[in-house]
């Protein structure tokens, strides 16, 4: 099955076609895309959907779709790439980087039913993709505020749209529990507590990842890390059963030296003046 790929972060793209141009394919970025007139069967992850003018459809990586042409169709497509919305940090709201738009795209709701717009959002919908087309002549439009703003006001109405019929959608929201967990169950592997991993573990913007957890949690990541690593290494001192190079070798230290220093570091004694208390 093609998989397509785009190296731009963002990419608008209307057409009109009889017959649709791809079989069923796959790709690396998102897609919203917006029936301008037309009328067929959006065939998404074995879902049938029949589609018609004024309907709005939103694609994550993880979907497999085409288009099966009953009456000729104009798409307006706006496709973006992971970079988009983690490139425009200064210009969103603390919501949309905790829960971004790449994880509600990727709720399978989505993929199962379609979104039915009343006249207001309808309008306002018809709107925004007309006003998005007219600044698309911009050669940087990638970098565009307005266009940016432009594109979050299409997943405002379709959240309104979700809620007037009674649709729940998650995305791939996130509790504190899911943090702590992931972090005590990895803090033996340095490499997955990493604030790069971690955040796009659970889609957080990552250079927002810090100061959410502070705010979340009443300590930097950082010292959190520290402190837990520590707390644990001091365990297993006391138990006294486990040579100083083993724990080493548990928690992802390149060797004895490593975790002496570190241990040094943050208790102000070495390993094995703290085993000896």
């Amino acid at each position: 099955m093609p998989k397509l790929n785009q190296f731009e972060t963002l990419v608008i793209h209307e057409f009109e076609e009889e017959k649709f141009h791809l079989p069923p394919h796959t790709h690396t970025y998102y897609e919203i895309i917006y029936i301008k007139k037309g009328n067929g069967i959006h065939h998404l992850n074995n879902n049938l959907l029949p589609y018609k003018s004024g309907d709005l459809f939103v694609i994550s990586p993880d979907d497999e779709h085409y288009f099966d042409i009953r009456k000729s169709t104009c798409f307006f497509y706006i496709k973006f790439t992971d970079h988009y919305f983690n490139s425009k940090q200064n210009l969103t709201c603390d919501e949309f980087l905790v829960h971004t738009p790449e994880s509600f795209m990727r709720d399978k709701t989505l993929k199962e039913t379609v979104l039915k717009l009343d006249d207001p959002c309808k309008t306002i919908l018809k709107n925004t993709i007309d006003n998005i087309s007219a600044y698309n002549c911009k050669t940087d439009v990638s970098n565009s505020p307005i266009v940016f703003y432009q594109i979050l006001s299409v997943f405002g109405l379709i959240k309104e749209t979700l809620r007037s019929m009674n649709v729940i959608v998650k995305g791939n929201s996130i509790d504190n529990e899911q943090i702590t967990s992931y972090i005590h169950q990895n803090i033996y592997q340095p490499k997955l507590v990493q604030i790069k991993v971690i955040a796009d573990h659970f889609n957080i913007a990552q250079t927002y990842f810090s100061a959410y957890f502070k705010r979340t949690f009443a300590i930097s990541y950082r010292d959190y890390i520290h402190n837990l690593r520590t707390t644990l290494i001091e365990k297993r001192f006391l138990n006294n059963q486990l040579p100083i190079k083993q724990i080493a070798h548990e928690f992802g230290f390149t060797d004895e030296s490593h975790l002496s220093n570190y241990f040094k570091k943050r208790k102000n004694m070495k390993p094995t003046d703290y085993k000896k208390l």
